[in-house]
């Protein structure tokens, strides 16, 4: 009988997976739990929970483990994970995704930066930090980055077998995408061969930070507003969408641009800005300034559209790997 690394008071090992929709975490929770129960003879069960089923959405998948004595009757969201894997760093800045680790818990991360950097991005205090740079090895590949962050789960937990999850793999995609297989397993090979490990000590006299349940509201009896007011009323305004994108996205270039507005009539999000000048025959003309990448999801339609080279689809992490970049960028424009 396979021996699981540490469970909890109810004897279950955790893992959550957190994404957004279109990044493959919920095939991913299944994919793992099969591993599991087929390969390695335990108990396990996986589950997804979402808001609105599209791209773009925040996605949390939930695989528990445990041993054959051990019956599984619990089905709620897993809040206090063994293990979390991030299926885009840029979800931390809108969603707690460390909430409920442990201080020797393995929280896994698709990003191309150093440990020491996502450990302040993600304000952990203590815990293991796994790194997988997924997107680049799905890119190369032609795969998915969940195939990539797959390996790397498989290489943090070593209670799973990784032969069994390629026949895993093969059962799942065969059928349908044979094609797929082997650019799958390469995938899965590379993750679990090249994820980086980095563990840090809880410093002497600090604790992990307490540990608030999901499903209980901050609003009760004593704390709601009177009347009911909505003090916080629903818009996108403050909405960060770059959450959203899956490692591409539009750069603008300023000198080929023509003004032909093609860009913002097949835009989604109303991403591209403009300003409207007097031109040298003193007539009236709307002017791109540039992209609001804090409502880009990277789908690339402008692009397509562009007639000309002043927009180009371009890896985020290169010169624009996070949105405070492309806004400074994007400000410097605007003020010129």
């Amino acid at each position: 009988m396979v021996q699981l690394p540490k469970v909890n008071e109810l004897g279950f090992f955790e893992i959550r997976l957190e994404s957004i929709g279109g990044l493959g975490a919920n095939l991913a929770g299944k994919m793992l739990a099969e591993a599991g129960v087929v390969g390695a003879g335990m108990n396990g069960v996986s589950f997804s929970s979402y808001g609105s089923e599209k791209k773009g959405s925040a996605v949390k998948a939930h695989i528990r483990f445990c041993d054959m004595n051990t019956h599984i009757r619990d089905t709620t969201p897993v809040e206090r994970p063994h293990v979390v894997g991030i299926f885009h760093e840029s979800l931390a800045k809108t969603v707690n995704v460390t909430s409920g680790i442990y201080a020797d818990s393995t929280v896994l991360i698709n990003s191309n930066k150093s440990p020491e950097e996502l450990k302040e991005l993600l304000n952990m205090k203590a815990g293991t930090i796994a790194v997988i740079d997924a997107t680049s090895i799905a890119l190369k590949e032609k795969n998915r980055v969940n195939m990539a962050m797959l390996g790397a789960l498989f290489r943090m937990c070593d209670f799973l077998d990784p032969d069994i999850m390629k026949e895993v793999i093969e059962k799942s995609l065969g059928k349908k995408y044979p094609q797929a297989v082997q650019s799958a397993i390469t995938t899965f090979d590379r993750g679990f061969n090249e994820v980086k490990f980095l563990h840090f000590d809880l410093p002497a006299g600090e604790s992990m930070p307490q540990y608030v349940r999901s499903d209980i509201s901050a609003l009760g009896y004593d704390t709601q507003p009177i009347g009911g007011v909505i003090i916080n009323p629903g818009n996108s305004f403050l909405k960060n969408l770059s959450i959203s994108r899956s490692g591409m996205l539009p750069t603008y270039d300023q000198e080929s641009c023509i003004n032909c507005a093609q860009c913002d009539t097949v835009c989604p999000d109303m991403c591209f800005v403009w300003e409207e000048r007097i031109d040298k025959k003193g007539r009236s003309q709307m002017y791109l300034q540039g992209i609001d990448y804090q409502y880009c999801k990277g789908c690339l339609k402008c692009v397509e559209a562009c007639p000309t080279s002043a927009l180009a689809s371009q890896r985020e992490h290169e010169g624009y790997a996070d949105s405070h970049t492309v806004h400074h960028q994007f400000d410097l424009i605007t003020q010129s």
